[in-house]
């Protein structure tokens, strides 16, 4: 991968903006962290820790037991039992939406899309008692009526980095070049215009500061526009609104890196072993999405989400006799709410078209005033 990466650097003279860089570093064919055969996702809960990262639906099924609840009051409001989820990780999620689904009587269909080719083979795997009801996508539809669903996906896409001299000179954007031994190393040249222009919409000049925007998941939710024909589309991820991602005390930007469950901000240590992420900022998401033809439907905190969408509920429903057992379920549940944990960091951004009910995973908490 490192070889891969010199090669395109010395192909566009010297310097390859990150977002090219860490968009290879993450899907070039057979090479990238998502392209390649390595063990991404594991949990940290055994005994020999495997992947390098644990998302919520690995943690525990009531997970999707409780999103499944609002995806069941989506697809009753737009007649439909079509399910679409956007890079579907192991399949963990797909999983427990489906049994929880037809728990509540509703046999959906399920569609795949996964850029990954051994992340899809994992799901097919794990999805195999489903038979024909999971299809596999290459591209995105052309039209769908349903609910899309999308857990830690927009971070994984590529952001461009830029930074303000401590001179306050003019913003530049932030590279990668090679020095004479080869390693990789940060450059900084004048940002082009497109980007200038995109981060003046979004913060002052401060000098000193480096940060990134996804314009590759703006083009994604704004796209939605395009092919989402009814329902909603339910965005879970860590961020924040613009006010808080831009803080000026957050001058050092969000890049974070993940390898064997330690999480660093080097995306040179490992390239093509490690995974390489940014936080999602959710103001721009609504944006995107409104220019994009849709509504936005609700923005809260993963923890309000949960236990407006019914996690309380299911909770209850569980057998405490067992206290070992209990204890066991219920703690994985407890980081998944936790303000210290995954609780307030992730949030959830619903977006949709032709969407007649107020959705209730935001009932209570809504904060679509914060963006």
């Amino acid at each position: 991968m490192a070889d891969h990466l010199r090669a395109q650097i010395a192909a566009a003279g010297g310097w390859l903006p990150f977002d090219h860089w860490m968009g290879d570093a993450l899907y070039a064919p057979g090479l990238g962290y998502y392209a390649a055969g390595s063990e991404k996702l594991g949990s940290p809960g055994t005994a020999a820790l495997g992947g390098d990262f644990v998302t919520a639906p690995e943690l525990t099924p009531l997970f999707g037991a409780a999103l499944a609840r609002q995806v069941a009051e989506v697809l009753a409001d737009c007649g439909s039992v079509d399910v679409m989820e956007v890079g579907a990780g192991t399949g963990a999620l797909a999983l427990s939406l489906l049994d929880a689904l037809d728990g509540l009587g509703v046999t959906a269909r399920y569609r795949i899309l996964e850029v990954s080719a051994d992340l899809r083979e994992r799901q097919q795997t794990t999805l195999a008692s489903f038979g024909d009801r999971v299809t596999w996508l290459d591209a995105l539809p052309g039209s769908f009526t349903g609910c899309v669903v999308a857990n830690e996906l927009l971070d994984a896409m590529p952001v461009r980095l830029f930074h303000w001299p401590d001179n306050g000179g003019r913003l530049e954007e932030r590279g990668v070049s090679v020095d004479a031994s080869g390693a990789f190393v940060w450059v900084d040249r004048p940002a082009p215009d497109a980007l200038a222009r995109a981060v003046s919409d979004r913060m002052p000049a401060l000098p000193g500061y480096t940060s990134e925007v996804n314009l590759q998941a703006e083009a994604f939710v704004r796209g939605m526009g395009d092919w989402l024909t009814r329902g909603a589309a339910l965005l879970i991820d860590y961020g924040f609104p613009r006010a808080e991602y831009y803080h000026p005390q957050r001058a050092a930007g969000t890049l974070m890196c993940h390898l064997r469950h330690v999480a660093h901000a080097d995306p040179f240590v490992a390239p093509g072993v490690q995974d390489i992420t940014a936080h999602v900022d959710f103001t721009a998401m609504a944006d995107a999405a409104l220019e994009g033809g849709l509504d936005v439907l609700g923005y809260t905190s993963q923890s309000t989400f949960l236990m407006n969408a019914g996690l309380a509920d299911i909770l209850g429903n569980l057998d405490p006799s067992d206290a070992k057992a209990y204890a066991q379920t219920v703690a994985p549940v407890q980081k998944l709410l936790s303000p210290a944990e995954m609780g307030e960091l992730f949030k959830v951004l619903a977006v949709g078209r032709d969407v007649d009910v107020s959705l209730r995973g935001f009932a209570q908490g809504d904060r679509r005033h914060r963006l």
